[in-house]
């Protein structure tokens, strides 16, 4: 039981009460913050032809990845700051990757055009809804299947030339394949997400409304009262 010093009012008596914690503070939202960080040293390692240690930060970053939404989902943890970010830690990583591929591997130059077409549109849809107060789209099974096939393509690619010095027919055999592959699901995905897009932004209903002040106060306070209990 709390002792309290004598000629304090009943007021100043109670405990203080304990701030609400920050929802945005979750495993999930570390682990994208995490892949952002990963970013600029699998560039450096990767462009010093340290193959070893930019493969190594790029498994980490696509463990991280498959991770982090399952955690989200699994303990619900799910917050509109890890809806932004995670989409975005993606984005950042495939980026710097594919600019870093294409400086070794000027073959797949088209393939980093498709993703930095699709990327932009993205972030421009994005932005829109935001401005409409509406909910941006979060992120869908073939994203993530894009996602897996970027890094394993990339990861195949490097591993080839770096380790096992394969032969120049069967490298770009395998290489054009596994790009082709990625730049089709890419494209898939870039299409679903437009769909998606068209319908929030024409919609209606009112699980698509955001205003993120709202919906902080609004977490805020429900965690308040979850304490309180």
């Amino acid at each position: 039981m709390p002792i309290y010093e004598k000629g304090k009012s009943e007021e100043s008596l109670m405990p203080a009460e304990r701030k609400p914690r920050n929802q945005n503070l979750t495993v999930p939202n570390a682990l994208s913050v995490l892949r952002i960080i990963i970013v600029p040293f699998f560039a450096w390692f990767f462009l010093k032809e340290n193959l070893v240690a930019a493969v190594g930060l790029l498994a980490l970053s696509g463990l991280s990845d498959m991770f982090d939404g399952m955690i989200a989902r699994r303990f619900n943890q799910i917050t509109e700051l890890g809806k932004m970010l995670d989409p975005f830690a993606d984005k950042l990583t495939q980026g710097v990757v594919a600019l870093c591929l294409a400086i070794k591997f000027p073959a797949i130059c088209p393939v980093l055009l498709i993703f930095i077409v699709k990327e932009l549109a993205m972030l421009c849809c994005a932005i829109i809804l935001l401005k409409k107060k509406k909910r941006p789209c979060a992120a869908m099974w073939y994203g993530k299947v894009a996602t897996v096939m970027f890094y394993l393509s990339v990861s195949v690619i490097v591993i080839m030339d770096g380790f096992f010095q394969v032969k120049t027919l069967v490298f770009d055999v395998v290489s054009n394949i596994l790009l082709l592959l990625t730049a089709v699901m890419m494209l898939y995905s870039a299409f679903k997400y437009f769909q998606i897009f068209r319908e929030i932004l024409h919609s209606d209903d009112e699980k698509y409304e955001l205003d993120l002040p709202d919906e902080i106060r609004a977490k805020t306070v429900r965690e308040k009262t979850r304490r309180n209990k």
